[in-house]
């Protein structure tokens, strides 16, 4: 089988096979391939060719298209500044006014250079691999791009003190976030990633009043696309238990500080559950230790629908026979 048919058999009606094995890499794909974070961020050959050789090295299930969370940011006109050795830098926020939010005008994501780079991306991809692996595009959630617009703390007060304006950032943001991932589906992605990690940070009751409903609608609209839907908030959600699970998603990141037993139990065994080892474990045990962790995560999991990963983002100084442990537990 291919790795796409893999990867479809685990999401699809029938039973689990083999153990998937696909962490979040960013910066240390970039440097596994010797070029560094800020060219990783900005050209999708670079992305599309480290992610492929991680692929080929540790015998990945996936590739992504993940990068940075400001590809959406400079498509509604925000300056972003590439560095070399991190993540790319926001230099002005959209949003400071009531007014900036009603002025703010939504980008056509196949004229932006930043969104329009992502889904080269996904044709690059579809180039070289022929649809035999699975390719996972990437938006920002809703929350999270709002964020990223108006500041975190400044969008979190907004949740309290001005909920008109509030809902209107929200829905603009989600209508750019599905305008993204239509064109990324469009150009050969088979999933797509939504990470909305400030959801975490935030209680039940502002998640319901501001959020659920917009994410319910983004993942129905991926759906309607005939594309899969992976949900990645980093953190402790065990909070938003309550809602998450009635969202329908096919895969959902858990962190490492979460319970993979109680998650299963909450979120049913139709849905994929991707994690959850601690990547700073990852970086810094020995390749033994983590072959062990992953070996003793796998045997809890037999007979669910599980993929193997880090809680979040492999770290760059992670030593590479480590990643290579956790795909031998997989075996």
């Amino acid at each position: 089988m291919t790795r796409k048919e893999e990867f479809l058999r685990l999401v699809g009606n029938g039973k689990p096979g083999r153990v998937l094995f696909y962490p979040i890499l960013m910066h240390f794909a970039a440097r596994f391939n010797g070029h560094n974070y800020g060219e990783l961020a900005s050209d999708y050959r670079v992305l599309v060719e480290s992610n492929i050789k991680c692929l080929h090295q540790f015998d990945f299930d996936m590739v992504s298209l993940i990068s940075d969370p400001y590809r959406e940011t400079a498509a509604f006109g925000a300056p972003v500044e590439f560095v070399p050795e991190g993540v790319p830098k926001c230099n002005k926020l959209m949003i400071n006014t009531p007014e900036d939010i009603i002025a703010l005008k939504k980008p056509d994501v196949l004229l932006s250079g930043r969104t329009l780079d992502r889904i080269n991306g996904a044709r690059y991809y579809k180039e070289i691999l022929k649809e035999k692996v699975p390719v996972m595009g990437w938006v920002e959630g809703p929350l999270a791009e709002a964020c990223d617009l108006a500041g975190v703390t400044e969008m979190l007060i907004m949740l309290m003190m001005d909920p008109a304006s509030a809902h209107l950032l929200l829905d603009k943001c989600l209508d750019t976030a599905m305008d993204f991932a239509r064109e990324q589906v469009a150009a050969g992605c088979d999933l797509i990633g939504v990470g909305d990690a400030i959801c975490s940070q935030i209680d039940l009751d502002l998640y319901n009043t501001f959020v659920f409903s917009r994410h319910r609608q983004l993942v129905d609209y991926l759906h309607s696309l005939g594309a899969w839907v992976k949900f990645h908030i980093c953190g402790n959600t065990t909070h938003l238990w309550p809602s998450l699970p009635k969202l329908q998603l096919d895969i959902f990141d858990l962190d490492y500080m979460v319970d993979m037993e109680e998650a299963y139990h909450q979120f049913g065994p139709n849905v994929v559950r991707c994690g959850n080892i601690n990547p700073v474990e990852i970086q810094n045990l020995s390749a033994r230790e983590v072959f062990d962790r992953s070996k003793n995560l796998i045997a809890k999991e037999r007979g669910h629908r599980f993929m193997l990963s880090g809680g979040c983002e492999i770290t760059v100084n992670t030593p590479a026979e480590n990643l290579m442990a956790m795909r031998k537990a997989c075996d």
